[in-house]
């Protein structure tokens, strides 16, 4: 899924693009143009997206570029180091 059918598909879950503003604390144009593909969507309102969703739009599909994978190994060696 490229990252503005997620935006497209997550406002229609949240009920429309000014209710997902609104939820996020952007402006109706700034949902718009995530939906559009004008502006890609930023990892932390990915990261919103998805908890708002409850997960059914992700926040890898919402912006891929971000390192997701990186950041996930990280915390996993992080949480296995402060455990020993």
């Amino acid at each position: 899924m490229k990252s503005a059918e997620a935006a497209k598909e997550a406002s229609r879950l949240l009920g429309s693009q000014v209710e997902m503003a609104r939820l996020l604390q952007v402006t109706a144009p700034t949902v718009n143009q995530w939906c559009s593909g004008e502006r890609p969507v930023p990892a932390k309102r990915a990261i919103q997206i998805e908890a708002l969703t409850g997960g059914a739009v992700n926040r890898t599909d919402l912006c891929p570029s971000f390192p997701w994978g990186q950041i996930a190994s990280s915390s996993v060696e992080t949480s296995q180091q402060s455990a020993a």
